[in-house]
């Protein structure tokens, strides 16, 4: 039996990962600065309560557990981190970047899994879909965040040669019952649900059952360091406009939905003072001007491991 540190294990990606590995067989030690409810009471499941930049708190559970794999889900948006990323986010994550990797690399762990963003790229204008080695420009906080994380765990790792280190790149995750990023490509900053033309333009998300499948087949699966790198995590297909409005009013309620001029909108948002800020601090913001340029991930790298299966019509 493995055992498995998660960190930022009670938000809504490190509950289900920890669901994950425990089904697989795994003893799990989740860490996170709130106690959650979703694994209570699950055999080989070991809560400890611990703000992300705790230094002290993890260096007494690296010493005092064998672990044999990181999952690193802590500071990131959509789990113990909300979608607005200011200097405060970025410093606790800073912090916790100083102490995490070295703990864990001297202490014998032999498997570790850091989850970054799609947002560190940038996004171009061909229709090529993006991939692991294209060229990175992040613009928000989030994105400058997580590659500062991906610089201090790569410097870390490349004087542990023994360790099977990955780099998840996920794009903005989706369940059932979690839609917030869905209904954010939809929805303009004064709050109204709109479209343009028959809504036939996608966006590149990634159900978070895919991101799970993919973190539990390579806790399984990654045994020598081909398989060591970073990873483009995310749906098969991209999602669109319309797809959102039909999953929406089929699984929840949304209101009207107007039809707007695409063109008029992006030239209205080159004029708007406010959006720059909200661009860096809002992981969650949709550029008008961009919304039509290609954002695909190419996951063929991820998907010689694992099968993606899941999607917006079969998410649960």
């Amino acid at each position: 039996m493995k055992t498995v540190l998660v960190t930022g294990a009670c938000g809504l990606m490190g509950q289900h990962i920890c669901s994950g590995l425990l089904k697989k067989g795994n003893a799990v030690i989740a860490v996170d600065r709130e106690e959650g409810h979703y694994n209570d009471d699950k055999e080989n499941y070991t809560f400890i309560q611990a703000e992300p930049n705790d230094s002290g708190a993890y260096a007494d559970i690296f010493s005092n557990n064998k672990i044999d794999a990181v999952v690193h889900a802590a500071c990131c948006v959509d789990n113990d981190f909300g979608p607005i990323i200011t200097e405060k986010e970025m410093k606790i994550s800073a912090s916790c970047d100083k102490f995490i990797y070295n703990y864990a690399f001297n202490e014998g762990v032999t498997k570790f899994i850091m989850i970054s963003t799609h947002q560190v790229y940038d996004f171009p204008k061909t229709r090529e879909p993006i991939r692991e080695d294209d060229i990175l420009k992040p613009v928000s906080n989030y994105a400058v965040m997580k590659l500062a994380s991906e610089k201090a765990f790569a410097e870390e790792f490349s004087r542990r040669k023994e360790v099977i280190g990955a780099i998840l790149r996920p794009a903005p995750i989706y369940t059932l019952s979690f839609y917030d990023n869905l209904l954010s490509k939809i929805t303009d900053s004064k709050g109204s649900h709109f479209v343009y033309g028959t809504g036939q333009y996608g966006f590149q998300f990634c159900c978070l059952h895919n991101l799970v499948d993919f973190i539990l087949c390579f806790v399984k699966n990654a045994d020598d360091a081909t398989y060591t790198g970073i990873y483009n995590v995310s749906d098969k297909l991209l999602i669109t406009a319309s797809a959102i409005i039909n999953f929406m009013r089929t699984n929840h309620r949304l209101g009207a939905v107007l039809q707007r001029n695409q063109n008029m909108d992006s030239f209205a948002s080159i004029f708007r003072k406010l959006g720059k800020k909200e661009e860096k601090t809002n992981y969650r913001y949709l550029d008008m001007n961009t919304i039509m340029n290609n954002n695909m991930l190419d996951n063929n790298k991820a998907a010689k491991l694992l099968s993606f299966r899941w999607d917006i019509n079969n998410t649960k």
